[in-house]
């Protein structure tokens, strides 16, 4: 993973319909993610591994875990192919050291409540900042906040959306976006239009 990218990369997570798959692949997204951790987003490992099957190779594909053991995240590597593992937890360095072997992408989702965590700390390749209630739909506060610079693998996640992720690639200048309830209708259930819309969105914030 190059952290010195042209274009904004953008990931769109909690997918779990073919439809919805498609649309993102077809939209130009850069990562799809599958929750295996517990929420109205979690699919089984079926499920995930028919849908990452859909996906080009050169897409990423994200497995999301939280506190879950070690065995279950292999586990669920070997069952589904997923390409790279987000970890939103409180997983240690050993425990990123131990899944490095596996050849994934790792990517450490971190909630910002104070200081802004330190790219790499924890060895992942890319750094996630989230809200403090990751998922939830909610926006932080970004002002004041040291934030990754320039040539940083980071992706800037909570409570975007269609209508605010322009502003927020503006201001906050991030490596890269991620999505979630901010493309959907309801809880779990995501928009096609949404997931197009935040797409282009995103893209068309960026100088060209």
């Amino acid at each position: 993973m190059e952290a010195g990218r042209s274009t904004l990369f953008v990931k769109v997570c909690g997918l779990r319909t073919e439809r919805d798959v498609d649309t993102a692949v077809e939209a130009g997204a850069d990562a799809i993610g599958f929750v295996f951790a517990e929420s109205a987003r979690r699919v089984d490992p079926d499920t995930a591994r028919r849908l990452a099957l859909r996906v080009p190779e050169r897409i990423m594909t994200v497995g999301v875990f939280r506190d879950q053991p070690l065995d279950e995240v292999r586990g669920l590597l070997d069952a589904t192919g997923v390409r790279a593992v987000q970890l939103h937890g409180d997983e240690d360095l050993a425990y990123y050291d131990a899944l490095r072997p596996y050849g994934r992408t790792l990517i450490r989702g971190a909630s910002v409540r104070g200081d802004v965590p330190r790219p790499g700390a924890r060895g992942e390749d890319i750094l996630l900042l989230d809200a403090p209630v990751p998922g939830a739909g909610e926006t932080w506060d970004r002002t004041g906040r040291q934030l990754p610079g320039p040539g940083v693998a980071w992706l800037l996640a909570g409570g975007l959306d269609p209508h605010n992720v322009a502003d927020a690639v503006r201001s906050a200048r991030p490596w890269g976006v991620d999505v979630s309830s901010g493309i959907e209708i309801s809880r779990g259930v995501k928009s096609p239009g949404l997931i197009e819309a935040f797409i282009r969105a995103a893209r068309g914030a960026m100088p060209r």
